[in-house]
């Protein structure tokens, strides 16, 4: 099962890999054809309502695949306002071979009393108005067409899901269009089989790929759309840069605001790396369990996304103190470096993204292994075991919340060097704000990945965690490049 939102980013993979979305309309368009061939015998009357989406151009393909029936396109709207190049090329495919297409400005045109359009004397009709993505009652002119289509006492096909139908949340609008039968792609959708309908599924040619790898379309997911949230790093002691590179790149990945709490003795050298950042000193040399409960109650009261872990060092103490934070705090943090060492051992409300290498991984009690992609069911297992997800880093990165798993395959060999699972460390905490945890930890391996590839063609393997900072915002939302 797969939600109409995940579906939109598998396309979208799927594209990235080299199977177009136009090769996926042909074949989208081609079982549509075979749908009707099951439940229409050669000569009967089809007639297509159309919106002027990909769904729409789904049918546009159907059509030509139908030769040995009599059937009808109706374009719901002007075709200059079709909203996709695809669906618009298909369109003037069926307009330029001579197909009966026709253009409808006034929905009313296909209600039962009205001499323009009859669909009651249609033997099927395809509802191909709205698919994944639109949910909520429909406006007009879909709720016209939806009423005459439930009116027409005809059979009713569905291409994808009946438009009305909320692909992401199962709904179905009170004014949707009634189908009989639903031929949906690539895998099915959540309530279709509650609906009282025979649902098909169809494959499409999207390679199992373009769901195990990330790629844009996970970026899609979890991409911020308005400035907005706080993170906050809890970090430095022995190490001063790993913390300030992580609130920097969560600066980069679009939060408002990126604190640093860190010992006294080393938050000036924090503040001094980057004016952007808000250190916050507390009065030790390292964290401790003094610390600890107040530094939560600050994140809690704030609402922030916890980086735990960046350069603290295993100072017994710190890892008490560690213990300590995440037993009391209940909001979402990443949790990198030498804080992973206490997380098989401790009970958390908080939900936790979990950001080890591969030797941190084996100290956790995971796999201990040279190639993570290869053990990844076996860090699904764990990492359902350990009850949080596991962004596992390597020269592929392994993302799981122990059912589903994800490879990340960006990157080169120039980012293994210190500093790039701090960025990573903070790009995820920002994604956190708006994403759930596995897609924020999918979209931000792959955007800390294509900021290193963007730097690969001019410094291979000279790049550096600082110098990836700039690149961060154009892997995140797409910027040319200079």
């Amino acid at each position: 099962m797969i939600t109409g939102e995940r579906m939109a980013a598998v396309d979208a993979n799927a594209a990235a890999l080299g199977v177009s979305q136009k090769q996926l309309m042909e074949s989208s368009g081609h079982a549509v054809a075979r749908a009707i061939r099951e439940i229409a015998d050669p000569g009967a009357r089809v007639v297509i309502v159309a919106g002027r989406g990909n769904n729409g151009g789904d049918a546009f393909v159907a059509a030509r695949f139908l030769d040995e029936y009599d059937v009808t396109t109706l374009l719901l709207g002007r075709a200059e306002l079709i909203g996709t190049d695809i669906a618009r090329e298909n369109w003037d495919a069926l307009q330029q071979t001579e197909y009966d297409t026709r253009e409808v400005t006034d929905s009313s045109a296909l209600t039962p009393d009205s001499s323009v359009f009859d669909l009651g004397e249609a033997d099927v009709i395809v509802d191909a108005m709205l698919g994944t993505g639109i949910s909520g009652d429909l406006r007009e002119p879909a709720a016209t067409a939806a009423a005459a289509i439930n009116d027409a006492n005809t059979t009713v096909l569905a291409v994808d899901v009946p438009s009305g139908f909320d692909a992401d949340g199962g709904d179905h609008a009170a004014n949707g269009v009634e189908a009989d039968h639903v031929v949906t792609f690539h895998d099915t959708k959540p309530g279709l089989d509650d609906l009282d309908a025979d649902i098909t599924v169809a494959g499409i040619g999207i390679p199992a790929a373009a769901e195990r790898f990330a790629g844009p379309g996970d970026v899609d997911l979890a991409r911020p759309h308005s400035r907005d949230g706080r993170v906050f790093v809890i970090g430095g002691g022995p190490y001063t840069g790993a913390p300030a590179l992580a609130a920097q790149a969560a600066l980069r990945a679009g939060v408002e605001l990126s604190f640093v709490a860190a010992p006294d003795s080393v938050a000036g050298e924090i503040q001094s790396y980057a004016e952007d950042l808000i250190v916050q000193p507390y009065g030790s040399d390292r964290l401790s369990p003094d610390q600890a409960d107040d530094l939560a109650e600050t994140a809690e009261r704030h609402d922030d996304i916890v980086v735990l872990g960046p350069g603290l060092g295993t100072a017994d103490e710190t890892l008490e103190a560690t213990r300590q934070f995440l037993a009391s705090y209940t909001g979402p943090a990443v949790v990198d470096a030498d804080a992973l060492s206490v997380i098989p051992e401790i009970d958390t409300e908080a939900t936790l993204v979990c950001t080890p290498n591969r030797r941190e991984l084996a100290r956790m009690g995971g796999p201990d292994t040279d190639s993570l992609r290869d053990a990844a069911d076996e860090i699904e297992a764990f990492a359902a075991d350990l009850g949080h997800v596991v962004l596992a880093k390597g020269v592929d990165d392994v993302i799981t919340d122990g059912e589903r798993t994800r490879i990340c395959r960006s990157g080169t060999p120039g980012m293994k060097v210190g500093g790039t699972g701090d960025l990573l460390a903070g790009i995820v905490a920002a994604l956190l704000e708006d994403a759930d945890p596995l897609e924020a930890a999918t979209a931000g391996a792959y955007v800390n990945g294509v900021a290193g590839e963007r730097l690969a063609d001019t410094d291979a393997l000279g790049v550096l965690a600082s110098e990836m900072l700039d690149e961060i915002p154009a892997a995140l939302w797409g910027e040319a490049d200079e």
